[in-house]
């Protein structure tokens, strides 16, 4: 049913994303699928690296890791801007396209009262896009 699924990846919080790389290779294994791992990154140094090479860099060899432990084939894409946040609704959902994909597995928050206001980055996703969209929230501790 899938056969290439994106997976947003923010290498500066990767401990919460644990559950949904789980689903991701869940779903890679049972349906044969290839993954690309997606980062954005800024234009200036940040907490995670100074350049976005060094980024990609990074991406790559977390890709590889990944690869590691489900055994499907993987690829890691960066995309880079002056705003990262603003921008990484409209760069995700361009890179769907650009990428072929036909599901997107993302982390994502509990419900929040703040989200009337600001909405999830997969709620937007999921709502400009054509393709399935899977969000996994994070365990309740």
């Amino acid at each position: 049913m899938f056969k290439h699924i994106m997976v947003p990846i923010d290498l500066a919080h990767i401990e919460v994303l644990e559950p949904s790389l789980d689903v991701v290779a869940d779903m890679a294994k049972h349906y044969d699928a290839k993954i690309t791992y997606v980062g954005v990154t800024s234009n200036t140094p940040n907490s995670v690296a100074r350049t976005p090479d060094e980024y990609e860099q990074k991406l790559d060899a977390f890709a590889q890791k990944r690869h590691d432990v489900h055994g499907q084939p993987v690829k890691a894409k960066v995309y880079s801007s002056t705003d990262p946040v603003a921008d990484l609704d409209d760069i995700l959902i361009d890179a769907i396209e650009e990428l072929n994909v036909d599901l997107i597995i993302m982390a994502t928050h509990l419900p929040k009262k703040l989200d009337a206001v600001i909405p999830s980055h997969g709620g937007k996703v999921a709502t400009h896009t054509d393709v399935s969209v899977f969000l996994v929230r994070p365990q309740e501790q």
